[in-house]
C-alpha cells in the first residue's frame, strides 16, 4: 500500500485489503499482540477526575519514554486541557486540535492503521467503545549517529553518510536539495516486516514515465520480508538474471542528490544505510563522486585509467592463457623463453594454473571479508605472501601466472562499484574457460556475446550501453572524458521551460 504525499502518486497505488479485524478495540489489539512481552497498554482518565476513560498502547523499546510521558500522558491527565462535561467525540476533537503536545496526531478508525502505527514507533490513544483512536509520533531517539562514509571515501566532498533511519536519510537529502520540487513518496513493502520504502525524485528533472513505472513495480512487489536490497533489485530490474548491476548503490547523500538532479529516481529503505538509484547505464558505475570535485583534465585522466583497469581485470588472464596455449608466436622471443623456462618444472598446465590461482584469489578475498579485521588482515598476508611464495618455490605454479592473476585482481579493485567488480570477477573466469577452449577466437566470441547481452539490457527504459547507443553526438567523448561543468547543463525545467 502506497501512502503518498501528493495526489499524482496517490492515483497510482491501490489500497491494501484489511488484514486484521476492522473494529478497533483494545481486545483486538491484545489478541494481535498476544505473546508479545513488549506490548504495553495503560488505562487513563482524561483530566484524572472524569469518567472518560482511554487506553494508551505502545511497543516498549520503539517509543521514547520521555516523549510518551511528557508529550502524551501528562497533557491527557491535565484537567485544564481536557475539562469536564465533554463526551468522547468532543475530547477526541480537542486532542486533534492540539490538547496533546505532539507534532504528529493522526486519526485512526481501523485496526490495520493502528497496528502499522504501533510497529513503526507510534503510541495509540484508544477511545474504548467508540472504535476510534489517535496515534502520536513517539519514536525512540536511539539510532546510529551520522558518520563518515566507509565504502566511498571522500577527499574534497561531504563527510556524512546514510544511516539506518529512513527519516534521517531523507533529511540528509533535503538539506542538499532545498526545493519543493523534491518529491517523496512512501510505501510499505513486506507482509511481515512492513518496511518503509521512500521513492525520491526531482520534479521537472525525472521522467514521469520512469516514476510511474517504478511506483507500479513497488506496488507489485509481494514478499514476506524486505531486509536487504536483493529483493528490490530482483523485482525492479528488467534483467534480474544478469550479473551486471542495474541499480546504483551509494552511501553518500551528496552523490544521491547529484543523481537526482540528473533526472534519476532514488529509493531509500528504512533499516538500510544505502540509497538505490535508477535508471542507470554501465558508464554510471565507472563514475566516482570525486570526479565532480577535481580538475577537468585530472578527472578525465582518472576516468580513462579506470576504463583501462576494467579491461585489464577482465581480459588479462584470458589473453595470457590463449597466447600461452595457442598463439605463442605473438610473444617476443625473450619473453617466450622466460615463460618456457619458468614452466619447465611446473607439473600443471597453464589453464589449470590460472584457473586455480583465480579460485584461490576468490577464496582469500571471501576469507578476508567475513573474518574480523585483525584476523582478515592476517589471512590476506599469509595467503598473498607466504602461500604464494611457497607455491612458486615448490614449483606448483609459475611466477608469471601469479603476476597475471595478481595484476588483474589489483586492476579490479580500482572499479568504483563493488557490484560491477563482482560481475567482472565472474566473467573473468568465463573468459579464461573460453580461452582454454578456442584461444583468441574463443575470447573474441565470448566478448561478442557479452556485448550482445549488454545491448539487450534496459534499466527502467534507459539502454544499458548509453551514451554509446543513445544517438547523441560524440558518444566516446561523453563516455571517457569530463568537460567543464556549466550551470546551463544542470538546469531543471518546469513544463518544458528553463528555471
Amino acid at each position: 500500500m502506497m501512502k503518498n504525499t501528493n495526489t499524482h502518486a496517490a492515483a497510482l497505488h491501490p489500497r491494501r485489503t484489511a488484514e486484521y479485524p476492522v473494529l478497533l478495540t483494545l481486545a483486538a489489539l491484545e489478541e494481535i499482540f498476544s505473546s508479545c512481552a513488549d506490548f504495553q497498554a495503560r488505562p487513563l482518565r482524561l483530566g484524572l477526575e472524569s469518567e472518560r476513560r482511554v487506553t494508551v498502547c505502545w511497543l516498549d523499546g520503539l517509543v521514547s519514554a520521555r516523549m510518551l510521558t511528557e508529550d502524551v500522558i501528562r497533557p491527557l491527565t491535565t484537567i485544564s486541557r481536557l475539562p469536564e462535561g465533554e463526551n468522547a467525540r468532543q475530547s477526541l476533537l480537542r486532542i486533534l486540535a492540539g490538547a496533546v503536545y505532539n507534532c504528529s496526531a493522526r486519526y485512526r478508525e481501523t485496526t490495520d492503521e493502528a497496528v502499522e502505527d504501533l510497529t513503526h514507533g507510534c503510541c495509540v490513544l484508544l477511545f474504548e467503545g467508540t472504535g476510534q483512536a489517535v496515534s502520536f509520533e513517539a519514536r525512540g531517539e536511539t539510532q546510529r549517529a551520522v558518520a563518515e562514509p566507509t565504502l566511498e571515501k571522500s577527499i574534497k566532498g561531504a563527510k556524512d553518510a546514510f544511516v539506518e533511519t529512513l527519516r534521517v536519510n531523507t533529511a540528509l537529502v533535503r538539506r542538499r536539495l532545498c526545493t519543493p520540487r523534491l518529491k517523496l513518496v512512501e510505501s510499505s513493502v513486506g507482509r511481515t516486516t512492513r518496511t518503509r520504502v521512500a521513492m525520491l525524485y526531482l520534479e521537472g528533472a525525472a521522467s514521469p514515465e520512469v516514476t510511474e513505472e517504478l511506483a507500479r513495480r513497488l506496488d507489485a512487489l509481494d514478499a514476506d520480508a524486505l531486509l536487504a536490497t536483493g529483493l528490490l533489485e530482483d523485482s525492479l530490474c528488467d534483467a534480474p538474471r544478469s550479473p551486471f548491476p542495474q541499480l546504483l548503490h551509494t552511501e553518500r547523500p551528496d552523490r544521491f542528490a547529484q543523481y537526482l538532479t540528473e533526472g534519476r529516481v532514488g529509493l531509500l529503505v528504512d533499516g538500510l544505510p544505502i540509497g538505490l538509484l535508477g535508471p542507470v547505464s554501465f558508464a554510471d558505475f565507472m563514475r566516482v563522486s570525486s570526479d565532480s570535485s577535481s580538475n577537468t583534465l585530472i578527472a578525465s585522466a582518472l576516468t580513462l585509467l579506470r576504463w583501462l583497469a576494467l579491461f585489464l581485470s577482465l581480459l588479462l588472464p584470458a589473453l595470457y592463457v590463449a597466447i600461452a596455449l595457442y598463439h605463442q608466436e605473438m610473444l617476443p622471443t625473450r619473453l617466450l623463453l622466460s615463460v618456457i623456462e619458468a614452466k619447465q618444472k611446473v607439473p600443471f598446465s597453464t589453464a589449470l594454473e590460472v584457473i586455480g590461482m583465480l579460485l584461490s584469489f576468490e577464496l582469500l578475498q571471501e576469507a578476508g571479508l567475513h573474518l574480523p579485521n585483525p584476523i582478515g588482515d592476517t589471512v590476506s598476508i599469509i595467503g598473498a605472501l607466504i602461500v604464494g611464495q611457497s607455491a612458486v618455490e615448490a614449483r606448483i605454479v609459475s611466477p608469471i601466472a601469479i603476476i597475471v592473476v595478481a595484476f588483474a585482481g589489483i586492476a579490479g579493485y580500482t572499479l568504483p562499484s563493488q557490484d560491477l567488480g563482482s560481475a567482472v570477477r565472474l566473467l573473468r573466469l568465463g573468459l579464461v574457460i573460453a580461452a582454454v577452449t578456442a584461444g583468441l577466437f574463443g575470447v573474441g566470441a565470448a566478448l561478442c556475446l557479452l556485448l550482445l547481452h549488454l545491448a539487450e539490457i534496459d534499466s527502467l527504459g534507459l539502454n544499458y550501453t548509453a551514451p554509446l547507443s543513445d544517438g547523441g553526438a560524440a558518444p566516446l567523448s561523453r563516455l571517457l572524458l569530463r568537460g567543464p561543468k556549466r550551470e546551463a547543463e544542470t538546469r531543471i525545467t518546469d513544463g518544458g521551460r528553463e528555471t
